[in-house]
């Protein structure tokens, strides 16, 4: 999966990420409510000079690109060879970064790949938070340790991860590998063909970086930062018939971010440090 991903000849070495899938941060309705939460963590730290937003998996900037803010935010986007900053007071977000971390297999106390038994930590991992496993595991201790080294980084402020996943006692008994490339679902290749991802055990990155977690949909996160997919009144059809049918768009937007079946179902893990929200 790491060469498949990040290899020489690895999709993400080779390819536009935009051009193969759409996340939420592609969405410039995700980003007010981005936006809405910036606003809510720079009014607890008490507006500090410099306020950072780190996004972590900023493929073309996208999501950036959307924030209009002062200059005393510092927007600092992180791909692939790029490190992250020392000291964050501010936001950290990682949308749909998680997924794409590179993890192992196991069946029966052994790796899927050589056969080889499985290392303590990995058996201690899979004790924790996959002990009924009736089929193949996807061992997360690789995005545990990813997520708490950037957490790590935090000084102040709040630390947010997007993405799709599971909890203990809803773990899958198949595996959950899957591909993506001009914009379809396909078979997921590991020839670098393929962009390739594992959903993520939300409740084990939560508790990884030791620091105070809130776990909740991205339905139930929206609608906390203002977005509720709620259609237009038809009155305003007939008194500013642009603006209604640019809230049907912004409605249908919504409805699309929030769905429970798609976006909407996706986990948001914050940690906040040194601020209450």
């Amino acid at each position: 999966m790491e060469q498949a991903l990040y290899g020489p000849e690895g999709f993400y070495t080779r390819n536009r990420p935009a051009r193969h899938f759409r996340t939420s941060a592609h969405s410039p309705l995700f980003a007010q409510a981005i936006a809405a939460l910036v606003e809510k963590v720079d009014r607890a730290l008490g507006h500090p000079t410099q306020f950072d937003i780190v996004d972590i998996g900023a493929g073309e900037g996208e999501l950036l690109a959307h924030l209009s803010l002062p200059e005393r935010f510092r927007l600092v986007p992180v791909e692939l060879g790029d490190a992250l900053p020392q000291s964050v007071t501010g936001l950290i977000l990682a949308t749909e970064w998680l997924d794409n971390l590179p993890l192992d297999l196991a069946h029966d106390g052994h790796y899927l790949d050589d056969g080889a038994p499985l290392s303590t930590l990995d058996n201690e991992w899979i004790a924790r938070w996959w002990p009924v496993a009736d089929g193949i595991v996807e061992i997360g201790r690789s995005r545990d340790e990813a997520w708490a080294g950037v957490v790590a980084k935090l000084s102040a402020g709040v630390a947010l991860a997007v993405d799709y996943g599971h909890l203990l006692g809803t773990r899958p008994s198949l595996p959950t590998l899957t591909g993506f490339r001009d914009g379809r679902e396909v078979e997921p290749l590991l020839d670098g063909s393929t962009d390739v991802t594992c959903h993520v055990a939300i409740d084990s990155v939560a508790a990884a970086p030791g620091l105070p977690a809130r776990v909740m949909s991205q339905r139930e996160a929206l609608r906390w930062l203002g977005v509720t997919g709620a259609r237009p009144p038809l009155e305003l059809a007939h008194r500013d018939p642009v603006e209604y049918v640019r809230a049907l768009a912004r409605a249908s937007e919504a409805g699309t971010l929030t769905d429970p079946n798609g976006l909407g179902g996706h986990w948001w893990v914050l940690h906040t440090l040194g601020c209450a929200l």
